[in-house]
């Protein structure tokens, strides 16, 4: 008999990709009961929960526009209110922070300021939310952003979160779609290391990435491209391709990635979430470039049991307050 309850509230998409069903099965030999919650029905009938862990970006992001899912966002946020025994993972707000990119690079930004001594930092970057080209130079030029620039979009989530341009000139900034953000491109050998964090664990996956570009303007046309097609495990872009005599890039130290971590963890009190890092070929300084709300840990064989031991260990702590 189960002595604890968790309700997942993922996608479709997203259980299929983490394969709740065989999380399940092995959180059943720990006596812990995986309940799939519809959030179309009223959550209460289906808990109590001991522990809530959802993906509800969708929701939020819908919530901006549509009706129906601002009153799926209010009834969770309902049933959270009425039920604070629950743990969440991870916090509503936390979440909602980091669907905002500008916002997620504040962040960063005071991640840089406090570990200075550790040699992490983040690129130079700036919110787009005009078209006025020439006040768009003008900011470039007094946030001393540097040439190439890689723009996203705002939103950090849905698939054009995904599409993304490099811009190596002022005249190419009209190819700059606000609300946006840029950030000055760092060169990294090609090489992105992907941070999956689960509770006190971490875990570091080495993709492709972006090639070499040499620092500063110049003529050439913008490069549109999708970060998901240029950095998944399989990728042969020609953009990730670098000249055979390219050096190879010494991975980050152990103790620097876990240091990261444990600062990001204590900045946004959350257990689950990736952080891209590069290592920038000139200077060898880490440097933080995204931070992802509850990623897909693809690449990462031993998710179901870091998450089933964190779920356990919020489980115990909350036992030992009562």
């Amino acid at each position: 008999m189960a002595n604890h309850r968790v309700g997942f509230i993922l996608s479709v998409k997203k259980r299929k990709k983490i394969n709740l069903e065989a999380f399940a099965d092995l959180c059943r030999h720990r006596c812990i009961e995986v309940v799939e919650i519809d959030l179309n029905q009223p959550i209460a009938s289906q808990g109590p929960f001991d522990v809530i862990v959802h993906k509800l970006s969708d929701v939020i992001v819908e919530a901006e526009h549509g009706s129906q899912s601002q009153r799926l966002l209010a009834n969770f946020q309902e049933y959270v209110f009425l039920h604070p025994q629950t743990i969440l993972l991870d916090p509503l707000p936390a979440m909602t922070k980091l669907l905002d990119r500008f916002a997620s690079y504040c962040i960063m930004n005071t991640l840089q300021n406090s570990m200075r001594e550790k040699c992490i930092c983040t690129p130079p970057y700036l919110e787009i939310s005009t078209c006025d080209q020439s006040a768009i130079r003008e900011t470039v030029d007094t946030r001393q952003l540097s040439y190439p620039l890689i723009c996203k979009t705002r939103v950090a989530h849905g698939p054009r979160s995904h599409e993304m341009s490099l811009i190596f000139s002022a005249d190419g900034l009209k190819d700059a779609r606000p609300p946006c953000v840029l950030q000055s491109f760092v060169s990294h050998g090609a090489v992105l290391h992907k941070v999956f964090v689960v509770g006190e664990e971490h875990f570091v996956v080495e993709r492709p990435s972006l090639k070499n570009f040499p620092p500063g303007p110049c003529d050439r046309k913008t490069i549109f491209f999708n970060s998901h097609e240029v950095s998944k495990p399989e990728s042969c872009s020609h953009l990730t391709a670098l000249d055979e005599n390219t050096p190879r890039m010494a991975p980050p130290s152990r103790d620097i990635m876990a240091a990261l971590v444990r600062q990001l963890r204590a900045e946004l009190g959350m257990a689950l979430f990736g952080v891209d890092v590069i290592v920038d070929i000139q200077t060898r300084t880490l440097t933080v470039i995204d931070i992802n709300i509850f990623p897909g840990y693809e690449g990462v064989p031993q998710f179901f049991s870091s998450l089933l031991r964190h779920i356990e260990s919020v489980l115990e702590k909350r036992g030992s307050l009562k």
